[in-house]
């Protein structure tokens, strides 16, 4: 029996090895499949190439090395480098392959399509190896590297893994988006922490090399002793360094990784622990890293570790899970008051651009923010020269701690709220001694103003009486004529809406109509659905609808709700809607690429402000071509909006179908977005699927930019989709955005969804 026991152990053992172990080079043909576990393995054993499943994404694989080494347990086997930035397939029979022409080559056999690859098809490879050091490396006449994975990191440097200038390291992010933190180093010949590439919080410190004397050949290393250095390689010395705590210390394993906080640490494998120790970091000072808490306040707990919280919910009637300012520019009756806190700093983050004013008093500061419609906050301080940086957005971080020397002020509306925490009485409670004597003069004095009371009181029963009944009687007699709600709506009645459209008789939409009101007033009269909302609820948004106000939404004038049918009445857009445009080959040469590119910010923008900027979320729930009207100048106004029941991720998708239909120029009624765009832009190809109207005429880096955020927006993954602020920015050009995955990885049901349908759809 025990003889029999030893023989298993040893097949077990040689059939572990077989499998972990392969030779040093790995041949052309040589694949990796999802479905099969199988490994690329480094000579020693210590990393393994191969497929894993990305955090927080259920059935999606990306292709990456790790830490291998049978020393290290499966739970800290870090990962330290993955194809294409985190690029997901999501079928078990896809794989990563080394073809016969040379090339790495990530393929979903889902979509049919490659997602990643090396481009190394001219080089003519001959082999692949995946050294003892971690680096994956395409060699020529089996010597010669013509292509490296230490050439393109993705969060993490390895010892002796060379970080050139201009090269970056971006953050991973809980969702697999591009991440706000990078790291970048300069030829100038720092490195350089930032958040969405423009705000710098940390560099390295060291000399910066004049202009004229700009280096290309500096470089930053991780040493496997443990420092980090930054070289100049004409002067062939470090020009900065640092050390981390265990350097020259025996270890074996070491990385540098720009962490998803926004911290660069270097990192050691602790034999005795068994876990990573963090041995350096470039921000002491967790809290100092911008935005570290988004938009809210970062402080310490008694523990030492960092917290978020929102210090500002406590000024508002309803608290906001997005932490912000409680001041908004419209909606306040009553004045406005500056809230103090002690000990906070804050920065604005959308847009972070503070007005800083120096030599100022604290009272100066506040005041002018109070004076001031567009600020939010304030924060003081005095270090030596008195500054006052005010904010002009309600999107604010900061932070806390009792060290601080800073004063902050919140700017917050006096209007009444359910609890008022600013009023709550923190005085003892007052001792009253009862007295048993009869006070003549008091007696007399309450009889009185009892009696006055009570008379002001008849008066005003007669007085409320009377205005009812006149209030009633001028209802009655306006009852199916133009009126107006309190909120400034006006309410119609079916035949006034006849009667402004001539009898429906200008068709300028799907179900839109040119209308006059007796103003002689331009509208656009659009008939909605009456089923898609009951009476009730139809009223109620229509008078909120009425108070928002957006250079990109087109105003509600009023609506009619009266014998089953819906209207709803709109300031007039001369050109009529987006799908107009795109449907007749005449009215679409009107939409250049620069409005068709505009006409993207401005919906974006829109929704933007529904769904952050009013005092309560709004959703629009039906976004498309035909809801986005044209202006005089050809500018955007969105309709429809606020009367759908959804959460931000269903507009979002909405929005991303719609700027794939407004590029292409293909609007399919059913609103499903074909694969086809997607398969041209993976392809290399996405010049073609620009609007043959447009003869050519676009911007390519632009083009890119729009159909990458687009595909972001239209992930089968709602949790993948970005918020309308992040695609704001990206539209804007001020924040990058990555190649995305594949979108439509579970849209397919059937073999019959096959690539050829969809090309045979939309080839030209």
């Amino acid at each position: 029996m025990k003889m029999l026991r030893a023989l298993l152990l040893c097949l077990s053992l040689v059939f572990f090895l077989a499998f972990q172990i392969v030779v040093s080079e790995i041949q052309l043909g040589s694949k990796l499949v999802v479905g099969e576990n199988t490994l690329w393995v480094s000579n020693n054993g210590d990393f393994a190439l191969g497929f894993f499943n990305p955090p927080g994404l259920l059935n999606r694989f990306s292709i990456g090395i790790w830490f291998n080494s049978n020393s290290i347990p499966y739970d800290q086997r870090k990962v330290v480098w993955v194809a294409g930035a985190g690029v997901v397939v999501s079928d078990n029979s896809s794989y990563f392959e080394l073809t016969r022409n040379g090339e790495l080559v990530l393929f979903d056999s889902l979509l049919g399509v490659p997602v990643w690859n090396s481009k190394t098809n001219r080089f003519s490879v001959s082999s692949a190896l995946l050294r003892d050091d971690g680096n994956l490396v395409l060699l020529k006449d089996r010597e010669e590297i013509v292509w490296q994975s230490f050439g393109t990191p993705t969060d993490t440097l390895l010892p002796n893994q060379k970080f050139p200038a201009f090269e970056m390291l971006r953050a991973a992010s809980e969702n697999s988006r591009s991440s706000y933190y990078s790291l970048h180093l300069e030829d100038s010949g720092r490195l350089e922490l930032r958040w969405e590439s423009n705000i710098t919080f940390w560099s390295s410190g060291n000399e910066v090399v004049k202009k004229k004397k700009k280096k290309k050949n500096i470089g930053a290393v991780l040493t496997s002793e443990g420092a980090l250095f930054l070289e100049d390689q004409d002067l062939m010395r470090p020009v900065w360094s640092v050390f981390g705590e265990d350097h020259n210390d025996t270890v074996k394993f070491r990385f540098l990784r720009l962490d998803r906080d926004g911290n660069l640490r270097m990192y050691s494998w602790n034999e005795d622990s068994r876990i990573w120790k963090p041995v350096w970091q470039a921000v002491e000072n967790q809290c100092r890293v911008f935005a570290t808490c988004g938009s809210q306040v970062c402080s310490f707990n008694s523990s030492g570790y960092t917290e978020c919280n929102c210090p500002f919910n406590a000024f508002v009637s309803v608290s906001d899970p997005k932490c912000l300012v409680p001041y908004q520019k419209p909606g306040c009756k009553s004045g406005f008051n500056m809230v103090k806190f002690k000990n906070l700093e804050l920065y604005g983050i959308y847009p972070a651009n503070d007005s800083v004013i120096s030599q100022i008093s604290s009272q100066r500061c506040k005041k002018l923010c109070l004076e001031n419609s567009a600020c939010t906050a304030v924060t003081y301080t005095n270090d030596g020269e008195p500054q006052c940086r005010m904010k002009l957005t309600r999107y604010i971080s900061g932070y806390s701690d009792p060290s601080l020397s800073s004063i902050s002020y919140v700017k917050t509306c006096l209007d009444p709220i359910a609890v008022d925490p600013n009023n709550v009485s923190k005085e003892s409670p007052v001792t009253v001694t009862k007295s048993h004597s009869i006070c003549i003069p008091c007696l007399v004095g309450a009889t009185s103003t009892t009696l006055v009371l009570f008379l002001g009181f008849q008066l005003g029963i007669v007085v409320y009486i009377y205005r009812r009944k006149k209030k009633l009687a001028k209802k009655k007699a306006e009852r199916f004529s133009k009126a107006t709600n309190p909120k400034g709506v006006m309410i119609f009645s079916v035949d006034e809406i006849k009667a402004m459209t001539d009898n429906f008789d200008n068709n300028i939409g799907p179900q839109i109509f040119k209308g006059v009101m007796p103003e002689n007033e331009l509208v656009a009269v659009k008939e909605v659905e009456a089923t898609l909302t009951e009476e009730r609820k139809f009223r109620s948004s229509a008078s909120k609808i009425g108070t928002m106000h957006h250079k990109n939404l087109a105003n509600l004038e009023g609506y009619c709700c009266e014998l089953g049918r819906r209207f709803l009445v709109y300031e007039y857009a001369k050109n009529g809607s987006i799908l107009d445009h795109i449907v007749d080959p005449l009215r679409s040469k009107k939409l250049t690429w620069r409005i068709r590119t505009d006409t993207c910010l401005s919906v974006a923008k829109a929704l933007c402000y529904l769904h952050m900027e009013c005092r309560e979320f709004v959703s629009h729930g039906n976004l498309n071509c035909g809801n986005i009207l044209l202006g005089e100048d050809l500018e955007a106004k969105l309709t429809e909006y606020g009367f759908g029941l959804c959460a931000a991720d269903k507009d979002v998708e909405d929005f991303g179908k719609t700027v794939l239909a407004l590029i292409t120029g293909r609007y399919e009624p059913e609103g499903v977005v074909s694969e086809w765009v997607y398969r041209e832009w993976i392809g290399g190809r996405k010049e073609t699927v620009v609007d043959k109207g447009l003869e050519g005429c676009f911007d390519v880096e632009e083009l890119e930019r729009v159909l990458r955020i687009s595909f972001w927006c239209v992930q089968t993954d709602e949790r993948l989709r970005p918020s309308m602020g992040e695609v704001v920015k990206v539209l804007e050009g001020t924040l990058s955005v990555d190649p995305p995955p594949p979108p439509f990885a579970c849209a397919r049901s059937s073999p019959t969804n096959s690539s050829e349908s969809s090309q045979s759809l939309y080839e030209p």
